[in-house]
């Protein structure tokens, strides 16, 4: 399917390991895959660039608040 990203894809994308999207996922810090795919969980490219406009980037987590910057 043109235009969908498996996990592995979407792992190769993000530059983190397959089971790290699963974590995500069950984390709830993954968009959510297109529902009826099948058994493969397939997320729409258009979804997963929003998403990634949207993040605050690498070391960032839920309810935690960054450092104050080194001077």
């Amino acid at each position: 399917m043109e235009g969908f990203l498996t996990a592995a894809q979407l792992a190769d994308r993000l530059g983190i390991q397959r089971a790290s999207i699963y974590r995500m996922r069950t984390r709830g810090d993954l968009p959510e895959p297109v529902p009826d795919t099948g058994r493969t969980p397939l997320w729409a490219v258009a979804t997963v660039e929003a998403w990634e406009q949207s993040r605050p980037g690498h070391g960032w987590r839920k309810g935690k608040k960054r450092p104050p910057a080194a001077e």
